[in-house]
């Protein structure tokens, strides 16, 4: 009975075998890479009367819905295109405007990044730039040293109403317009040293600073009284520019002079103190360098009757 079980078990798989279909092995080797497509064992059919719907649904379920939605985006329009293409800046500005980033320069890009700007002060040393970039409105401190600037424009500091000093050591600058700082209502200190300047320009009475050391003002480059009128100076500092004469008349308020390595020969009696006035003192002029000259301090000895501190010079 065992032996008669086993048997027709047999039997039976061996049915089961042979019913299955046979189908025959593709092998994408590459004697199959120069056969036309329709002559491929299994070629692909493509039924140009299938609804491309369809198709297209069972394309796009093959693909996670997340994925989907980012292939799917809808096209653009000519405006978000535009802002598209327009880096925002960091309030949400354009870099064509002034936001947070300041105003757009001449090379494309807005001066605090082109710069360096740290609250109501712009660093913009050392740049090589050729001209003074527009600045912030909000601007109060403004240094621009070792560039190529070789002009100042009427309109480079123009509405700037808090701008209080201006930096532009070592430059190239041989030209000033004449109105460049006179409309500046709050400026205090204008450094523009090491550069080429041939006219000081006018300047606004709120000053307590000038320097101009190392430039090229010779005989002319300073008019007549420029001085007089700010009341507030206190530091006035015009070495090495050739000058034959010391700029009169200087204003009470100054506590520095320094016209050291220029051309002065002479010095009169009554270019700080009053003669007809014995009993006047200038108590706040303490600091007079007039070394590097060709003058003799010595022959002049009433000319310093009134001050706290004698010049520093030669006096042989």
């Amino acid at each position: 009975m065992q032996t008669f079980a086993n048997i027709f078990l047999g039997f039976f798989i061996f049915e089961s075998v042979g019913a299955a279909p046979i189908s025959d092995t593709v092998i994408y080797d590459s004697e199959f890479y120069d056969i036309p497509l329709g002559e491929l064992p299994h070629p692909f059919v493509y039924d140009e009367n299938e609804p491309s719907d369809q198709l297209e649904t069972e394309i796009g379920t093959a693909l996670p819905s997340v994925i989907q939605e980012s292939y799917s985006s809808a096209p653009l329009t000519e405006e978000h295109e535009e802002e598209a293409s327009t880096p925002k800046l960091i309030d949400g500005s354009s870099a064509q405007g002034s936001g947070v980033l300041g105003p757009q320069t001449q090379d494309g890009l807005p001066t605090c990044i082109l710069c360096t700007c740290i609250g109501t002060t712009v660093y913009c040393d050392d740049h090589e730039l050729d001209a003074v970039p527009p600045l912030p409105k909000k601007t109060m401190y403004f240094y621009s040293r070792y560039n190529r600037i070789r002009k100042i424009n009427r309109n480079d500091f123009a509405n700037l109403n808090k701008l209080k000093r201006i930096d532009l050591t070592a430059n190239f600058i041989s030209e000033i317009h004449e109105d460049a700082f006179r409309r500046l209502p709050q400026l205090e200190e204008l450094v523009l040293r090491d550069n080429r300047i041939r006219q000081l320009p006018e300047l606004p009475s709120t000053l307590t600073l000038i320097d101009v050391s190392k430039n090229r003002l010779g005989r002319k480059g300073i008019r007549n009284e420029a001085f007089k009128d700010l009341h507030e100076l206190q530091h006035l500092y015009i070495t090495d520019n050739n000058l034959d004469h010391i700029p009169l008349p200087l204003p009470e308020s100054l506590q520095a002079l320094h016209l050291q390595n220029n051309n002065i020969q002479e010095m009169h009696e009554d270019t700080f103190c009053k003669m007809k006035d014995f009993s006047y003192v200038r108590r706040a002029l303490e600091d007079i360098r007039l070394d590097g000259n060709p003058i003799n301090l010595s022959r002049t000895p009433y000319a310093y009757m009134c001050l706290p501190r004698l010049p520093v010079g030669n006096l042989i």
